[in-house]
């Protein structure tokens, strides 16, 4: 059972997510606030699985409540701005970004990427199949649009001023953002900077050669700062 409250100052938003939670038996609705404060002190003394916060809210935003978390549950945002996709997705706890009017086919599929087994032997545990799924998907902000992009598909990332481009066997995606950023985001067991404009994919090197790898046709360069760890990663036989 997943255990939820909803945060929102808007009745009829309230409403709404309630009634969507009514039609799901694995998601047990805890308790409804018209402002974050207050659930502030809830969710300090009781084991929360989900939040459904609105962004815009008197006295304290969406925002400013998760950060005054210091274990925030995960988080389903229910907003009418689409303009903070991006900056959702800056925290590890957001699971799905909602813009109002919600419909109840969008809901069932943010509230299933916390996907919980049912109960055996009386206990519950996580999915983990699920969870690694999630940890393999990247959503990025092009043109006001959430773009999946599945991890593994990335073979480089490349910095273009205040943009990155995002490329993958399929496609390439411009993206507004940082490297810094993108890095964070990205497993370090698959994915190294070897250069202040480039992150590779480990996975996809054919060839290295002085100070450059290979990787499907581009000659990608390698930073001297950056070599004596890019062949500390590599399955070297000596």
């Amino acid at each position: 059972m997943i255990r939820s409250i909803i945060i929102d100052d808007d009745a009829l938003a309230r409403v709404v997510i309630e009634n969507y939670c009514s039609k799901l038996d694995y998601v047990s609705l805890m308790q409804v606030f018209d402002n974050a404060l207050d659930a502030i002190d809830f969710i300090n003394k009781n084991e929360v699985d989900l939040v459904f916060l609105d962004i815009h809210m008197p006295e304290l935003s969406g925002f400013d409540f998760i950060d005054s978390l210091n274990r925030p549950p995960k988080i389903v945002l229910t907003t009418s701005d689409e303009n903070f996709a991006l900056n959702a997705f800056e925290y590890k706890c957001i699971i799905d970004y909602l813009v109002k009017p919600i419909k109840l086919p969008r809901f069932i599929k943010a509230v299933t990427k916390l996907d919980y087994k049912k109960e055996v032997n009386g206990t519950q545990s996580a999915d983990l199949t699920k969870q690694e799924e999630e940890n393999n998907e990247l959503y990025v902000n092009i043109d006001r649009r959430l773009v999946k992009i599945l991890i593994s598909d990335i073979y480089l990332i490349e910095a273009k001023g205040d943009y990155i481009n995002i490329k993958t066997e399929s496609k390439n995606h411009i993206v507004h953002t940082t490297m810094k950023k993108i890095e964070e985001k990205l497993p370090n067991d698959l994915f190294l900077k070897i250069h202040r404009s480039y992150i590779i994919n480990l996975k996809q090197i054919i060839d290295i050669e002085d100070n450059s790898v290979l990787i499907k046709k581009e000659v990608i360069p390698v930073s001297r700062s950056n070599r004596p760890e890019l062949m500390k990663r590599l399955n070297l036989l000596n």
